[in-house]
């Protein structure tokens, strides 16, 4: 099965981006592109996606932060998404450690 992209035209201007099937390879390039072309608010219905691969994941991921509601999305995906943005987080260095206090020591 290959993937499908329906674009619905929802009230008050907001477009539905409805995924059906495979969101893989090629698939989420197709996606990407959708998204960009957008003008206005977007959501994203993935209540028939079967398979999303990492960068499907990741593609999501960014798109919910930048304000795209994803809809009907299956558990699987929302705990892959939930991972992503914990594993991709920026480290903060650890506070109470540094030249300074080897300073104060000495």
């Amino acid at each position: 099965m290959s993937c499908r992209i329906d674009r619905l035209v929802a009230a008050q201007e907001r477009v539905v981006l409805r995924i059906s099937g495979r969101l893989v390879g090629e698939y989420v390039d197709t996606l990407r592109t959708s998204l960009e072309q957008e003008g206005r608010a977007v959501a994203i219905d993935l209540k028939d996606v079967r398979l999303a691969d990492l960068e499907a994941v990741k593609l999501l991921a960014a798109a919910e932060t930048s304000g795209t509601e994803l809809t009907n999305c299956p558990r699987y995906i929302r705990e892959w998404i939930t991972r992503e943005r914990t594993e991709t987080k920026p480290c903060k260095p650890e506070q109470g450690t540094g030249a300074r206090e080897d300073i104060e020591d000495a």
